[in-house]
């Protein structure tokens, strides 16, 4: 009478046992997309990273390397809270992207993501700063791309702060979905650099006002990207949950298969 009952609780051990290795092994391991994916996102950075560096250094030793720095060094704290808060921003921010070092060091991820999202405000702001408050030439910045500063510097804000709200009442779906969108957003500088760059190859000249809609074009490239992202995860995690259901309705039934033999 005992048979079926000890082969049922053999089974359940050996699932359970065979569903912690799985767990213990996905969380040691490593895949290449968790190095190409911070790697490719730390070189979308390196062009607009360089350009801020020089901008310090300019700022440093009272060079003006445009027209627009005097208002710079005029008023330079906004300019340097931008620059010093992306570069990190970008960075650290880069490494959340990676799900294997998510998983193998929790604590640096949840450190790197307060980090990311401190930055991330302070880009966001000290960006809306110099958008509203500098007087650049029109020649430095249109209305048009006073507009997409504007619009897309206050969406980056939202879109963190959002997320932020979001961990804080432990939502985890919502906060990397917001978080996802922040950072799409903050890696504009990036994905404008590699735009405008495919525009000279093609066309030789950049002016405007092709410049102002190109710096608009990338944002929503980042944030088509970001979103199709986000709708991937979500459909990666109710296919999951659909699996995980046919196997749990498995083995009830092969659970009760050998009760029921015996019975008869």
């Amino acid at each position: 009478m005992n048979t079926p009952m000890n082969t049922k609780h053999e089974q359940s051990t050996t699932t359970q046992s065979q569903v912690s290795v799985s767990r213990r092994s996905r969380k040691s391991t490593i895949t290449r997309a968790d190095w190409l994916i911070p790697a490719g996102l730390i070189l979308l950075t390196s062009i607009p990273a360089l350009g801020g560096v020089v901008s310090l250094v300019g700022f440093a030793t009272s060079t003006a390397l445009t027209p627009d720095d005097t208002k710079f060094h005029d008023l330079p704290l906004p300019i340097v809270l931008h620059i010093v808060s992306a570069l990190p921003f970008c960075l650290l921010g880069a490494f959340q992207f990676a799900p294997g070092l998510r998983r193998r060091w929790r604590g640096f991820h949840r450190l790197a993501g307060w980090l990311v999202v401190l930055c991330g405000l302070t880009t966001g702001l000290s960006g809306l700063w110099m958008t509203q408050f500098y007087l650049f030439s029109l020649q430095s910045q249109s209305m048009l791309l006073y507009s997409f500063r504007m619009l897309f510097g206050s969406a980056m804000v939202l879109a963190l702060a959002l997320g932020l709200v979001a961990i804080l009442r432990r939502n985890l779906a919502r906060h990397r979905a917001w978080m996802i969108r922040g950072y799409a957003i903050g890696q504009g500088a990036g994905t404008q650099a590699l735009t405008a760059l495919l525009w000279m190859i093609i066309f030789g000249t950049l002016g405007e006002p092709a410049k102002d809609w190109l710096h608009g074009v990338s944002w929503v490239i980042n944030l088509a990207v970001a979103e199709w992202l986000i709708h991937r995860k979500h459909a990666k995690g109710r296919q999951k949950q659909v699996d995980t259901g046919h196997d749990q309705s498995r083995a009830l039934l092969s659970g009760k298969s050998p009760s029921t033999s015996a019975g008869v």
